[in-house]
């Protein structure tokens, strides 16, 4: 892959990304090779955890915006017909990229973001689709589109406003500034910051190895209903969860875990199935 390394090991898939001289910008290939990633890891249950990070001094700066250069060049078409047509394909452009981050966000695993650096524009989309995000204290966020005369259209806000006080979004969009380590340890984007990128990779895989001890199916149901109730009333929440356990529910996982712990060794579990 062009942009992408995967490291399986111990249940947990770490998707790096690797083009640290670009930036680890987001180009065509990216919004390939990513859910095919993504796809393949759930299909095929080859772990219980993913873990994305980068490589180099920033996690990523976006989208590589030629990917919208030259949306229609057919010299056989007047300037309406070249401008309806872009329009067209701007939008199925736009939609698909969309989809690229929906699919972190329907993965029956949970997902970590690593940054450190720059997390610019569509790396906002990214981490913001992941359920846990650690950065290192010179990371800092930038919701970069309105700088471009954009409006930030690839998953952030429906996200981003769910993830932290709705004051700090708009200041984010309207100004396009930087937010620090520190401010988004703040208002919660980020779950801790540290001090390098070792301390901070360190917890990442502690954390992650501690969620792939778990229940697989337990782990999926929590996701699941987590994502559902930002949505839905609570009642609604609770009845499908009710019917979720109803549907999932397995005494003999519940019986492993607690004979595990009263022997003090590691559970042992059932696998996801295969899609």
């Amino acid at each position: 892959m062009k942009c992408f390394d995967l490291i399986v090991k111990d249940q947990v898939a770490h998707v790096v990304m690797k083009r640290p001289e670009k930036r680890n910008s987001m180009i065509k290939e990216f919004w390939d090779e990513l859910p095919e990633l993504i796809s393949d890891i759930d299909n095929n249950a080859k772990a219980r955890v993913i873990v994305i990070s980068s490589t180099g001094p920033h996690f990523t700066s976006g989208i590589d915006i030629s990917l919208f250069y030259g949306l229609t060049n057919s010299d056989a078409l007047t300037e309406y017909e070249r401008n309806i047509q872009a329009q067209s394909i701007f939008y199925n452009e736009v939609k698909r990229l969309q989809i690229t981050f929906s699919v972190l966000e329907a993965c029956r695993l949970p997902i970590i973001a690593a940054i450190q650096g720059g997390c610019i524009g569509g790396g906002l989309d990214l981490i913001t689709a992941c359920d846990l995000r650690y950065c290192t204290k010179d990371a800092f966020f930038t919701l970069f589109e309105t700088n471009l005369a954009l409006t930030a259209d690839v998953g952030t806000f429906p996200r981003l406003a769910k993830l932290i006080p709705e004051g700090f979004v708009k200041e984010m969009a309207y100004t396009g500034k930087q937010i620090s380590a520190e401010d988004a340890k703040g208002f919660g984007l980020v779950n801790e910051v540290f001090d390098t990128h070792d301390q901070m990779l360190n917890k990442v895989f502690s954390t992650a190895n501690e969620i792939a001890s778990k229940a697989p199916m337990a782990v999926h149901g929590c996701k699941k209903m987590i994502n559902f109730s930002r949505d839905h009333s609570t009642l609604d929440t609770l009845d499908y969860v009710a019917l979720w356990n109803a549907g999932h529910f397995k005494i003999e996982e519940v019986q492993e875990a607690m004979i595990a712990q009263k022997e003090k060794r590691k559970a042992n579990f059932i696998d996801l199935p295969k899609k």
